[in-house]
């Protein structure tokens, strides 16, 4: 009886892990496709759905985006969370050698790719995706829902895009003149000293075409990562930072649950608005 009950247990404990699916998302890199590990996070449903793909930070695949991934699930969205490190053998990329902009622009076809993917399955509304990216995930998203004001082509086939504290300074070396495509929301901190307000500002202020498809929102005392749930705020000596002379070094991170039930209405609220029927 008692290894019955362990055993019943063990599947009620799993039961979570059951309800995503694992999956590989193809994707071309200099001249070779690799191979992307990702998370699939689907509702039951008899039609087609929105999606919605997350891209991750600095430090790999964390709580933060599966927990998120998991109420766009309750929500009724197709989550697809989407690892970009291991295929690449990398594990965190937060340390003093802070992801160049060219290695953010390569990761930037990781999105197109995950979209790609998307809009092939069956489940999936392919008329009604979106892509959300975190910190430097988040930079990198920036790179899609950005283009030059020159380039009158939509750089993906996304309805919407979410970028989350994001490191705003990747988009340096896309011009003086930007333009935007799709509806785009930017959940800030106000206190984040690693990818600050201000250079999220310097960017929007170059936004000539498109301007009203953002809609910003800057949590009041919130530092980087207010959605880590449970972690103390910190300082990390260690870590690069663009904002900083010379990208070095040093950040404080850490929850706010205040800020972490806003953004949470606020994206609800923003997925609606842009992908519903």
């Amino acid at each position: 009886m008692r290894g019955l009950l362990s055993f019943l247990l063990c599947l009620f404990c799993a039961s979570p892990v059951l309800a995503q699916q694992a999956t590989r998302v193809p994707v071309e890199q200099n001249g070779r496709t690799i191979q992307l590990t990702a998370q699939l996070y689907r509702p039951a449903s008899p039609q087609p759905l929105p999606a919605v793909a997350i891209f991750h930070g600095c430090g790999g695949v964390g709580v933060n985006n599966t927990r998120m991934a998991e109420l766009l699930k309750g929500w009724g969205y197709v989550a697809l969370v989407v690892d970009s490190f291991s295929a690449r053998g990398l594990k965190d990329v937060c340390g003093r050698n802070w992801p160049t902009p060219a290695a953010a622009q390569e990761r930037a076809h990781d999105i197109d790719a995950a979209l790609a993917w998307l809009g092939k399955q069956n489940f999936v509304d392919a008329k009604r995706l979106a892509f959300m990216g975190y910190s430097y995930g988040g930079g990198v998203a920036m790179l899609r829902a950005l283009s030059p004001a020159s380039d009158t082509k939509a750089p993906t086939p996304a309805r919407a895009a979410i970028l989350v504290y994001p490191d705003c300074a990747l988009a340096d070396a896309l011009g003086a003149k930007l333009a935007i495509h799709q509806p785009t929301l930017i959940a800030m901190a106000a206190l984040d000293d690693w990818t600050p307000v201000s250079q999220c500002k310097a960017v929007l202020d170059r936004i000539v075409q498109g301007r009203d498809l953002v809609e910003t929102h800057i949590y009041e005392g919130a530092y980087h990562s207010f959605d880590a749930l449970g972690l103390p705020v910190r300082y990390l000596e260690g870590v690069g930072n663009r904002s900083k002379p010379g990208g070095c070094c040093g950040a404080h991170y850490g929850a706010s649950e205040a800020a972490w039930k806003a953004f949470v209405a606020d994206v609800k609220a923003f997925l609606a608005k842009t992908l519903g029927p």
